[in-house]
């Protein structure tokens, strides 16, 4: 499919949840005169455990000024910082507490993981993964060598590395059986990386944690629809929308699959399903009015296309099929204008051009519509050679069932035969 509907921040949320709460910082070492934890520290840790952040902040700022080579009281710093949301802040004490340990070669307990998880919730997952595999590097049998699995796998995941994600999420899910946010997870990678078969592996999984779950059958669907299977995909997204039907995405899915198959009718109902969940869906606002136009339904199509473009201006299909409604109904300005941008956003778009070639000659403007006739017939050509080149490429492929075996290879079995054979 060229439409995805799988939710990166849907089973973040689900992980965060059970993984990544800010990590403690570690006993603090002995400081002060007597080598005992000064009255600051003390009392900077005890601020701390009563929530009063601020105060704590301050106190620690003191420690600092008094101790400006105390790695922990930046970890702690640090360590406010996230637990108020202010990532950027807590990282730049975090670094700072890693170059002072490094320096005085006092190792600060857990740093690593709390950096990664200061860049993971800020979302610099590739930063994040370099301090989680740090961590896990040191402490490979360590308490939290499971918790940093998973965080590596999603960091990974985060990055849309999802091919580096598959052995951390595989290995944590291999290691709780029960897990299903994981298994999404897991699921989503092979299908990201077009693993059809083991994502129906994971999906099979799943069912045996929730048979109802909305999310699961989605993937299922979209491994199934990309195999080929469209009466397979139909099913699960049916079975999708039925298990959860306010599942994001889930009616857009549906009535994308029925567009893909001329199902308009079908269609409509999905779009307008997912629009009364999520008003502002532009993407079902612009497949609703382009399955309008595909009727010929030019009024019913305007007011969902110029909704569309209120929410996101970058889709050329929006531009493309305004400027055929605006051109069906009279608009020859408001026709040029959207054809225009549509072809700044996709230059070879064949039918972009031909139209205002069109809408040029019903204007008057012989020039304007020849040279835009000229780029429509190029771009036609082009792509008729493309396909050309495909299927001689097909003729000239070896036959898998004799190749290998000494025996002549030929075209392969059912492939149409190139134009310079006909």
């Amino acid at each position: 499919m060229t439409v995805k509907w799988v939710s990166f921040a849907w089973t973040t949320v689900l992980l965060l949840s059970a993984c990544l709460g800010v990590a403690q910082v570690g006993p603090v070492k002995k400081s002060g005169a007597e080598g005992q934890p000064s009255e600051a520290v003390r009392r900077a840790l005890a601020l701390e455990q009563q929530g009063k952040f601020a105060d704590a902040q301050a106190t620690w700022q003191v420690v600092v000024k008094a101790e400006p080579r105390n790695g922990q009281a930046f970890a702690h710093l640090g360590l406010l910082e996230a637990r108020q949301e202010h990532y950027p802040e807590a990282i730049g004490f975090y670094r700072k507490a890693q170059a002072l340990s490094l320096e005085t070669r006092r190792e600060i307990p857990q740093l690593n993981l709390n950096l990664g998880l200061a860049y993971f919730k800020a979302g610099e997952f590739r930063e994040a993964d370099k301090a989680f595999e740090a961590e896990l590097a040191k402490h490979p049998k360590g308490a939290d060598a499971a918790r940093l699995t998973i965080l590596i796998g999603m960091a990974h995941y985060g990055a849309r590395e999802y091919k580096a994600a598959i052995p951390y999420l595989k290995e944590a899910a291999a290691a709780d059986q029960r897990n299903l946010p994981l298994r999404l997870s897991l699921a989503h990678c092979y299908l990201w990386t077009k693993q059809f078969d083991a994502t129906m592996g994971v999906y099979k999984e799943i069912l045996t944690i929730d048979p109802d779950s909305a999310e699961a059958d989605m993937i299922a669907g979209e491994a199934l629809d990309e195999k080929g299977d469209n009466a397979g995909a139909v099913q699960q997204f049916r079975a999708a929308a039925a298990a959860n039907p306010k599942e994001p995405n889930v009616h857009f899915a549906l009535g994308y699959l029925y567009w893909t198959q001329k199902r308009y009718e079908e269609a409509i109902p999905e779009f307008k399903a997912e629009l009364a969940n999520d008003p502002e869906n532009s993407q079902a606002m612009t497949y609703l009015g382009d399955t309008y136009v595909k009727q010929n339904n030019f009024d019913e199509a305007r007011g969902y296309l110029e909704k569309a473009l209120d929410y996101k201006t970058s889709v050329a299909l929006t531009h493309l099929d305004l400027g055929i409604v605006y051109m069906e109904t009279g608009d020859q300005a408001g026709a040029v204008r959207e054809l225009g941008k549509t072809i700044a956003l996709e230059p070879d778009n064949v039918t972009a051009h031909f139209r205002l070639a069109s809408l040029y000659r019903s204007m008057g403007k012989k020039d304007e519509a020849k040279a835009e006739y000229a780029k429509a017939s190029v771009l036609n050509k082009k792509t008729d050679e493309g396909q050309h080149k495909r299927i001689s490429d097909a003729n000239a492929r070896p036959d898998p069932a004799t190749s290998g075996n000494g025996a002549k290879t030929g075209p392969v079995e059912g492939a149409p035969k190139s134009p310079e054979k006909r």
